[in-house]
């Protein structure tokens, strides 16, 4: 086990200035653009998977950096350079680590490779969870998959939403039910491989920030998927519905589960616990780049004849600036270490740093504004553009509300609503 530190190997700092030259070289001066356009950044996406960054090799050495700081430090920096096109980049991600956290050994093999494909085609992958009666409440889930024994493929049926790379990817990991009378823990995941018959891209979004990543419900039309794509395998499905069977007979719903009420898991949110640090991660590199931007603004905006940064009022906005993405920061890298390192969240660790990082994206990015006056409401200043994709951190993967109610549940124990 490693032991939690707060100071980056001198492969990590390496590494770490790699992203940092990438995000400035490359990812920044096309931000504009793309957000404009709001479309896929594939030139962009492209150029990370030439020199080794959109790579399933760089997200795996990242992945399992016994510090637990490789993927919220590649994820800061990627996102201090722009939001919507780092989520172009890594948003393949979130597909890979729902395989991870539910697939077998040989599924992980076969198929995350097949996400990222080569950097002379690239491909990209999507996580289908949410869907338009059941985002946060995911006990309302409503795609169906049906398990067809006499050919051993399932069948699915329903709409998803809100699906990062939905409909445009080479590989769709999708939950769904199995057992609607089991709830949440009802819940399975399925790859749906490429050039499936049945499932189609529906609405795509045009959203607010984070607008260079495609956003898209997907449809599921009697999409028919072999035996072998159901991830962890049927045998351990049964198992588990079995077990979850089992305990709603004895106890039915008002029994709290081993552990309490915040250990309760299922498929989709085995993912997003996995993945929340690294979001807090992503909403601490927005948030940098706005403060960053405003510390140089104010140290160089002059009225009345001095910089503005020596009137308090903005000056004690950037020390509070600092100090509140100083501190997320240091909830992301002790989460991410206790992930890495088995270590279990007994006071929902990972939802603390989203949370608390997520805020403070909206926050800092709101400040920085404040501080740029009417030039930070501009589209001249990338302050507004930082502003308006930081709104998605207390959202996507797990609202602020969801994260207080985890955290509310785990460390009371009691199925608070």
């Amino acid at each position: 086990m490693a032991e939690f530190t707060m100071e980056l190997n001198e492969e990590q700092k390496e590494v770490r200035d790699w992203l940092h030259g990438f995000a400035a070289d490359v990812i920044r001066p096309a931000a504009a653009e793309w957000d404009e356009r709001e479309e896929t950044p594939w030139p962009v996406i492209q150029e990370a998977a030439k020199v080794g960054i959109y790579s399933l090799d760089f997200y795996a050495q990242q992945y399992f950096d016994p510090t637990g700081l490789g993927i919220p430090m590649a994820m800061e920096e990627l996102f201090w350079g722009d939001a919507g096109i780092a989520l172009s980049i890594v948003g393949t991600g979130l597909a890979a680590v729902g395989v991870l956290a539910n697939g077998t050994e040989e599924q992980i093999g076969t198929w995350i490779p097949q996400m990222y494909g080569d950097q002379n085609d690239v491909k990209v992958a999507a996580f289908c969870s949410s869907e338009p009666d059941a985002g946060s409440d995911v006990a309302s889930m409503r795609t169906r998959a049906v398990y067809d024994e006499a050919k051993d493929e399932w069948v699915i049926n329903g709409t998803k939403t809100w699906a990062t790379n939905g409909g445009i990817a080479n590989v769709h990991v999708v939950v769904a039910v199995v057992d609607p009378e089991l709830g949440s823990r009802g819940h399975a995941s399925f790859i749906v491989p490429p050039g499936t018959p049945g499932l189609s891209q529906g609405q795509k979004f045009k959203k607010h920030g984070i607008r260079a990543s495609h956003t898209a419900e997907v449809v599921l039309d009697n999409v028919r998927v072999p035996g072998s794509c159901l991830l962890g395998g049927k045998e351990k499905l049964d198992e588990r519905l079995a077990r979850a069977r089992e305990k709603a007979k004895k106890g039915g719903v008002g029994v709290p589960p081993a552990g309490g009420w915040g250990s309760v898991k299922n498929a989709a949110m085995a993912t997003f616990e996995a993945s929340r640090p690294a979001v807090g991660a992503m909403a601490v590199g927005t948030a940098r780049a706005a403060y960053e931007v405003a510390l140089d603004y104010a140290t160089t905006r002059e009225q009345f004849g001095r910089p503005i940064i020596d009137n308090q009022g903005v000056a004690f906005q950037l020390a509070d600036m600092r100090t509140q993405i100083d501190a997320a920061r240091l909830l992301v890298w002790r989460a991410s270490w206790m992930a890495v390192n088995g270590k279990p969240f007994t006071a929902a660790e990972g939802s603390m740093s989203k949370l608390f990082a997520s805020e403070t994206a909206k926050k800092v990015t709101a400040q920085a504004i404040q501080i740029l006056g009417g030039n930070g409401y501009t589209r001249e200043y990338p302050v507004e553009r930082m502003h308006r994709d930081a709104a998605i951190y207390t959202i996507f993967e797990g609202t602020s509300e969801i994260q207080r109610l985890v955290i509310a549940r785990t460390l009371s124990g009691m199925p608070i609503r």
